[in-house]
């Protein structure tokens, strides 16, 4: 008898997983399962191009649901499944239905924070995590409207970025003393701060939202320094938690996510993690790490799918992703906590840079702004864990791919 793979979570991880395991030649059955009503998309879009009513949900989806009906993966978009069984090798539905199976995948990705403080339930507060949510906020942004947005990091700020092309007036309340500080450092926050400034972009750094105000919906935002921030709805971004309700208590470990191996494997034999929920070991970074990245969703999705099948084939590749934000694409490679070196090539205050965080004299990870051809070649840097001086980084008569064939 055929085995059955199921997977939890469709989203671009476990479409990816689904579509995988077709074209690795796995012809037994395959069980894709997604809480919303939709078949997988993409999500870096909805705070950019679908916020902004240029791209349709059509557009962004990863496959339309004939796709996967004529390849014989069974979907059941609409509903949630509430635990696994690893004794009995079940997936329980919230509907009460149990599935078999002989291989399971995780990818039930994360879920937005929310903000403790009073007044956070009223109508009119938002924060973006599927198409519903950014139907809602377009619905919102009309031009000369006021919005609060409540954090800034990379969603926040293509957030910020979306509404004020839409003509909507925004303040921003970041705790951070800049944009992006805690990822990118202070000296790329002072470039982000200051393009969103330029643009009209209200902000207040090292400040916090201790209430929220209004009749029968949001009208104003109290911040700690006793600011009061009149406004017509609000969008919230501080930060996400991995969604793992489903293992809880099974024995899987978890720790900050779904604690995977390069494999994508858990502690638990035929149990398998992916996405944004996996805290996986990447022999690159020599650590587990968890990360929520479009490039990552993908390519553990794959990983994932033929580890399922049996090919033992490690994740190691270098992450990446991509910010567009008015007219400045921002590019990031690779994972870095603390740096000794900070090195830029190009000008900072021109906007057209890469910049590279060393420790050690080898690249953990660099950012570019307008630059995708140099942080494409610093990538190769990265996975090979080259060491560079940061003279020839900085230095644009240098050749990066020179760097690479030097070592």
């Amino acid at each position: 008898m055929s085995p059955t793979m199921v997977i939890i979570g469709a989203n671009l991880a476990g479409g990816v997983a689904a579509i995988t395991l077709r074209e690795e030649g796995f012809d037994g059955k395959i069980i894709l399962i997604g809480a919303e009503p939709h078949p997988p998309y993409e999500r870096p879009p909805l705070s950019k191009k679908y916020l902004q009513g240029e791209k349709s949900l059509a557009e962004i989806t990863l496959r339309p649901a004939e796709f996967y009906a004529e390849r014989n993966i069974e979907t059941r978009f609409g509903v949630r499944a509430r635990r696994i069984d690893p004794q009995v090798k079940t997936v329980e539905l919230e509907t009460g239905e149990r599935i078999p199976y002989d291989k399971v995948l995780i990818a039930t990705g994360v879920r937005n924070r929310k903000l403790p403080v009073p007044g956070a339930d009223l109508p009119g507060i938002y924060s973006l995590r599927d198409a519903a949510d950014a139907d809602v906020i377009r619905r919102e942004s009309v031009a000369g409207r006021r919005a609060v947005l409540v954090g800034m990091g990379f969603i926040g700020s293509e957030v910020a970025a979306t509404l004020r092309q839409l003509g909507v007036e925004v303040t921003v309340i970041e705790p951070l003393k800049r944009p992006l500080a805690h990822i990118l450092g202070e000296d790329i926050g002072r470039v982000f701060e200051s393009f969103h400034r330029e643009r009209g972009v209200e902000m207040y750094f090292e400040e916090l939202v201790t209430r929220f105000e209004g009749n029968d919906r949001v009208q104003r935002v109290i911040t700690r320094s006793g600011r009061q921030l009149e406004c017509d709805f609000v969008v919230v971004g501080v930060g996400v938690e991995p969604v793992t309700e489903v293992v809880e208590g099974t024995g899987v470990k978890l720790d900050n996510g779904i604690v995977v191996d390069e494999y994508c494997q858990t502690n638990i034999a035929g149990i398998y993690a992916a996405g944004d929920v996996a805290r996986h070991f990447h022999p690159l970074v020599g650590r587990h790490i968890r990360v929520e990245h479009y490039q990552n969703a993908i390519s553990q999705g794959m990983t994932a799918a033929r580890n399922m099948l049996g090919q033992q084939q490690a994740y190691t590749e270098a992450h990446w992703f991509w910010s567009d934000q008015y007219e400045y694409n921002i590019q990031y490679a690779g994972f870095h906590g603390e740096w000794d070196q900070f090195v830029v090539r190009g000008s900072l205050e021109q906007r057209d840079f890469v910049a590279f965080y060393l420790r050690e004299s080898r690249i953990g990870a660099a950012v570019a702004i307008n630059r995708p051809k140099d942080l494409r070649l610093t990538m190769p840097l990265i996975q090979a864990k080259t060491q560079v001086e940061a003279k020839n980084l900085a230095d644009e008569s240098v050749k990066l791919r020179s760097l690479l064939t030097a070592s």
